[in-house]
C-alpha cells in the first residue's frame, strides 16, 4: 500500500483495520485525534520504530524532554520537519516494512 492509499484509507475509515501493524494503527488513532489510544499502543511495542512513534507522539503533545528521550531510544534526533511532515515520513517508513 502506498502512503497516498493509506492516507485515503484513514480519511474514510471508522476504525483501523486489524491487519495493520500496531504502529500503523497508533498513527491512525493519532490522526483521528485519539492521542491516548495512540500512545497506549506505541507504549506496548518494542524496538526503534516503536520508540520513534512514541517520540513523535510526545513531540506532538509538546513534551519535548520526553520526546527527546524517545528519539534517542529510536536512534534519531528531534526532527526539524513540521509535525505533519514527520507523520508522513514515519508512516511511509512503517508502510515499507
Amino acid at each position: 500500500m502506498t502512503l497516498e492509499e493509506w492516507e485515503d484509507e484513514i480519511s474514510r475509515g471508522e476504525k483501523p483495520p486489524q491487519e495493520w501493524t500496531p504502529l500503523l494503527r497508533a498513527l491512525w488513532f493519532e490522526w483521528k485525534g485519539d492521542w491516548e489510544t495512540a500512545h497506549r499502543i506505541a507504549q506496548e511495542q518494542e524496538g526503534a520504530d516503536a520508540a520513534w512513534v512514541h517520540a513523535y507522539l510526545h513531540r506532538k503533545e509538546g513534551d519535548t524532554s520526553n520526546a527527546g528521550y524517545w528519539y534517542r531510544r529510536a536512534g534519531r534526533v528531534i526532527p526539524r520537519e513540521s509535525l505533519s511532515d514527520e507523520w508522513r515520513l514515519l508512516a511511509g517508513h512503517l508502510l515499507e516494512k
